[in-house]
């Protein structure tokens, strides 16, 4: 089997985990501006410290060893180290040079650690998640207060600048594509896109069960509104993405799990596509920083888990190793939901 029916049949016989935070295991180095740079940008005029995916070629052995820690408690799905790996993101660090090979580099690091967990055991294959963050740039808002028809970016620019993001994490080996942490449909819709645009040129079929790269959504309900940034409520999000054949649709971040499942719920109601989950650790304290224990959190998650909403499940946002092996021990309890929908249509 190749990895995208390796992929389908998996997702029929269990709730896959993804893996949890980049940017908190990150932090744990206590990384210095020397760690972000590479011999070639020594003398780069602008910090690049916090410039997450550049350790993709700085320091490789940090984002593997990341990498790994997901791998050996359970995850099934590991997300390359490219949320901001576009041009327009990487623009701040005048490094917009660098997306493709950022791409690249990053999905190739994790498709060699997945190789290597699939190697040790086969019944349990790993799979590599382009990661596609959704900018530093919204094309739906004007970013300024006093010419509300201004935007900072184009459905065009940002089509073109995911194009070359999607081109690097396929010629690295990502086997899924997640546009994730969707405050924008519009951005998102520029994202999907991009990949029906790149899947046409490389002559690969949109659809995963006729062996296309299988390509998952996840949007951001900002707060108790239950809607976007952009003011869109879950199910309209859901309609704004359902024209492209999504592998899944689901949503990350902004909330903990507490907060996402009545948001959830609509989805597993509604989406004609497996549903996904990957909440933060509760929501931040004062100082921005997740409190939620990995007993706490998967807690909250198994109710997810009983109410049957769940196919692909992890966590964004103060996430650790911990919280995917309590998350990963619950989910091994629990069936997936079902994909349940009559072909003719009713009411």
């Amino acid at each position: 089997m190749n990895k995208t029916d390796l992929l389908l049949s998996q997702a029929k016989k269990k709730i896959l985990i993804l893996d949890g935070a980049m940017g908190t295991m990150i932090q744990r180095y206590q990384l210095s501006e020397e760690d972000f740079r590479t011999p070639e940008l020594a003398d780069h005029p602008k910090s690049l410290k916090g410039n997450n995916d550049l350790l993709s070629l700085s320091r490789p052995d940090i984002i593997k060893a990341i990498h790994v820690a997901y791998l050996e408690v359970g995850a099934d799905i590991i997300e390359t180290n490219t949320f901001s790996g576009t041009s327009i993101a990487q623009e701040d660090y005048g490094l917009q040079y660098l997306a493709y090979r950022l791409n690249y580099e990053s999905a190739k690091i994790a498709s060699e650690a997945a190789a290597e967990f699939t190697a040790k055991n086969p019944s349990q294959p790993r799979f590599v998640a382009g990661a596609i963050g959704p900018t530093n740039r919204t094309a739906s808002i004007s970013p300024d207060v006093n010419d509300p028809a201004y935007r900072a970016v184009t459905f065009d620019q940002l089509s073109d600048a995911y194009k070359e993001q999607i081109r690097g994490l396929l010629d690295g080996g990502a086997d899924i594509l997640l546009v994730e942490t969707i405050f924008d449909t519009l951005n998102a819709k520029a994202a999907l896109f991009a990949i029906q645009e790149v899947f046409e040129e490389r002559d690969m079929p949109l659809q995963p069960e006729e062996g296309g790269i299988p390509v998952m959504v996840s949007g951001t309900i900002t707060d108790a509104s239950g809607r976007t940034l952009t003011g869109q409520t879950t199910e309209a999000f859901l309609i704004s993405v359902s024209h492209v054949p999504l592998f899944s649709v689901g949503l990350n971040c902004a909330l903990g799990a507490k907060e996402l499942r009545p948001y959830l719920k609509v989805l597993a109601e509604k989406a004609p596509f497996y549903v996904s989950a990957y909440p933060n650790a509760g929501l931040p304290n004062e100082f921005g920083q997740y409190d939620q224990g990995a007993l706490e959190m998967s807690a909250q998650v198994e109710q997810f888990l009983k109410d049957g909403l769940i196919n692909v499940l992890g966590g964004c946002c103060g996430t650790t190793p911990d919280h995917i092996a309590a998350i990963a021990q619950i989910a091994a309890k629990y069936a997936p939901r079902k994909l349940e929908f009559s072909t003719t249509s009713d009411e």
